[in-house]
């Protein structure tokens, strides 16, 4: 047997009401963004009940929903389970691709809210921006939306410095990450 093959990775997918969604692989820069965002969670949450998860793991949501957020944190440790989270995670980040844009900004959005996430982030690779998404009364309300624009990016110099660049996490009233942090070495 060729040792190549010994280990085979699994195809990664997602359920999106009953219907299945291939995923790809994330380009270098989709990467770097949800591996800073893991590893803020994770130096902040060292210590604390809550816990930090990245790519890879599946929540199960619903019957016919089973999806593999970016990055995500769970307080409940009654839902963590060894083949993935089953019930709604606190936090979810999604960093959007060209290929899953749609459902990060329409189904999963829905979904999550439906699900009872506390807090919802649509990560742009491309602008470095985030919508920050929370959940009251059962609807999700756009907090804020935070960006890092260079210059030249048509935004004024007023604009520019009036635009935040620090996440305030809503789970903790200490929970803080900056911009710079999250988009951070990229190519």
């Amino acid at each position: 047997m060729n040792g190549n093959l010994a280990y085979q990775e699994e195809p990664r997918e997602e359920l999106l009401g009953g219907r299945i969604y291939m995923m790809s692989s994330p380009t270098v820069n989709h990467y770097q963004i949800s591996f800073n965002i893991v590893t803020a969670f994770q130096s902040y949450l060292k210590g604390k009940t809550c816990r930090a998860f990245g790519d890879g793991v599946d929540v199960y949501l619903t019957e016919n929903d089973r999806v593999i957020p970016d990055a995500m944190i769970v307080c409940n440790k009654n839902i963590i389970r060894l083949d993935g989270i089953h019930g709604a995670p606190d936090l979810i980040v999604e960093v959007l691709s060209p290929g899953t844009a749609k459902n990060d900004r329409g189904y999963k959005k829905n979904l999550y809210e439906t699900a009872g996430v506390k807090e919802y982030w649509i990560v742009d690779p491309i602008s470095h921006s985030i919508e920050v998404y929370i959940l009251a009364d059962g609807k999700f309300v756009l907090d804020e939306v935070y960006a890092l624009y260079p210059a030249g990016a048509g935004v004024t110099d007023k604009e520019r410095e009036e635009t935040k660049k620090e996440i305030q996490v809503s789970l903790y009233n200490d929970f803080c990450i900056s911009l710079e942090e999250i988009f951070k070495d990229l190519f």
